[in-house]
């Protein structure tokens, strides 16, 4: 390493906290928060989609979508982000007709992006931040994943009861129909394109951030460049030599990515970051997606044919923002305010061991939970009667916090911190699209178990994600 790159590494490494910390955080959480509200308030309003397009008078009962539909169409927008996070991921290095066919289309290519938030703004707040606090740094801007999810929550929460307030119908069970569908249709399409606003405000502030210092002074060699960009955003002053402010990265350094060199200094850790990343996605998404099922058959919400269909989407809702309140949200700041006070590995180890246990409780003792078809009594608005549905959501919400405050959270830190800067954006895309690659087999195979709300079905499902 030069003595210019030198320089500018210990400046950084050094500074003080500041306030354009706090508005990297912000503008590179931003991101997050958009990418989350994109990624999950689809589980909302799948269930009103099935009731919209796919409602067959026959049946006498309110449709859900065909089990193949749900599935591309939660499952499409991880496509999208696996082969964006794997794109975006290499050029951060380089360069720093139907309802259901439009609907999976657009979140293909909204996933696209997605993907290339993910390893961009874990690198972006890695190379600004200083050494004592950069693992609370990159937590914080992940945290934002989680108030993403919650105001997936709200947003559909407040729309659904607007519908309700401003066109009244009656439930499923009074009216063999499907109630306001003209003015019910626009339910889901709002609350999918209000994710539209904070994308363009992120668009806006991200284009004026600086490239990082780190990346400018290691990868392009331009010492000069990299201290005047600093000083500009973190009061911090470097007197660069002018015969190194232009100096050319080491050639000793220079092995290429996946070669033999590469995979015997980083190979084993690229691996690791890449294979807990995918374990975790396999639960971690199959635990959001599939909310709208569990909450269902545990008997926190009414069966489907008591209620109209924004009132369903109204209760699942609320459910969502519910848990995200008190367990998914918390879960990312206790791993800001501990993830530098904390080893990464006890954070991690322990999250996926206490999410262990959760599970095997939700899943073996699940009957017990939920509770029986046979004690409801004939006009009951409930699938199941006589369980624990509180108790089953205290776990349930349990289990998100400690999948935010264990391996959700590590998993992002870890590869932003690992491997060296001209690696370090692709090296992140690569394990995040592992990630993703679990989270498909969530969306697509975990899924299928808990799509007709077969309790047997959910609770193979839960003990999938134990293992």
């Amino acid at each position: 390493m030069s003595d210019g790159t030198r320089a500018v590494f210990s400046a950084l490494d050094n500074a003080k906290t500041q306030l354009y910390h706090f508005k990297a955080i912000f503008i590179a959480g931003k991101g997050f928060f958009t990418d989350a509200y994109d990624l999950f308030c689809i589980t909302a309003v799948t269930k009103l989609s099935g009731r919209l397009y796919y409602f067959d008078p026959v049946k006498g009962a309110p449709v859900k979508l065909p089990t193949n539909i749900n599935n591309a169409i939660t499952g499409v927008a991880l496509c999208g982000t696996l082969a964006g996070k794997l794109f975006f991921g290499w050029l951060g290095d380089k360069l720093a007709t139907s309802v259901v066919g439009s609907l999976c289309f657009f979140r293909f290519w909204r996933g696209f992006g997605i993907g290339g938030d993910y390893p961009l703004s874990a690198v972006i707040m890695s190379e600004y931040a200083n050494q004592k606090t950069r693992g609370a740094f990159i937590a914080a801007v992940f945290a934002m994943q989680g108030v993403g999810i919650m105001f997936a929550g709200a947003v559909s929460t407040i729309v659904s009861m607007s519908f309700l307030s401003a066109f009244p119908a009656p439930p499923f069970s009074k009216a063999n129909v499907i109630p306001t569908q003209p003015e019910t249709d626009f339910d889901w399409r709002i609350v999918l394109m209000f994710g539209a606003i904070p994308a363009a405000l992120t668009y806006y502030w991200r284009m004026k951030m600086p490239e990082t210092a780190r990346y400018t002074a290691l990868v392009e060699g331009n010492h000069k460049k990299a201290a005047k960009d600093m000083a500009k955003v973190l009061e911090k002053d470097i007197t660069i030599d002018e015969a190194t402010s232009k100096a050319p990265v080491n050639p000793k350094s220079s092995y290429r990515l996946f070669s033999q060199e590469f995979l015997r200094n980083h190979g084993a850790q690229l691996l690791g970051t890449a294979s807990t990343w995918f374990l975790l996605d396999i639960a971690f998404y199959s635990l959001n997606l599939t909310q709208k099922e569990v909450y269902l058959s545990a008997g926190s919400i009414n069966k489907a044919s008591s209620m109209k269909a924004i009132e369903e989407v109204y209760h699942l809702s609320k459910a969502m923002s519910l848990i995200a309140l008190v367990a998914i949200v918390p879960g990312y700041w206790f791993t800001v305010f501990l993830v530098d006070k904390i080893r990464r590995f006890i954070i991690q180890l322990g999250g996926f061991l206490l999410m262990s246990i959760l599970m095997a409780i939700l899943g073996f003792k699940y009957g017990y939970l939920r509770g029986e078809e046979e004690f409801c009594g004939a006009y009951s608005e409930k699938d199941f009667c006589g369980g624990h549905p509180i108790m089953f959501t205290v776990i349930y919400g349990l289990t998100f916090f400690f999948a935010n405050f264990g391996p959700n959270s590590t998993t992002f830190i870890v590869p932003a911190e690992l491997f060296p800067a001209r690696f370090r954006s692709t090296c992140h895309g690569i394990s995040a699209a592992s990630g993703k690659a679990g989270a498909i087999i969530g969306a697509f195979v975990v899924q299928y178990y808990t799509q007709d709300g077969d309790s047997d079905g959910i609770k193979k499902a839960i003990l999938v994600f134990l293992w």
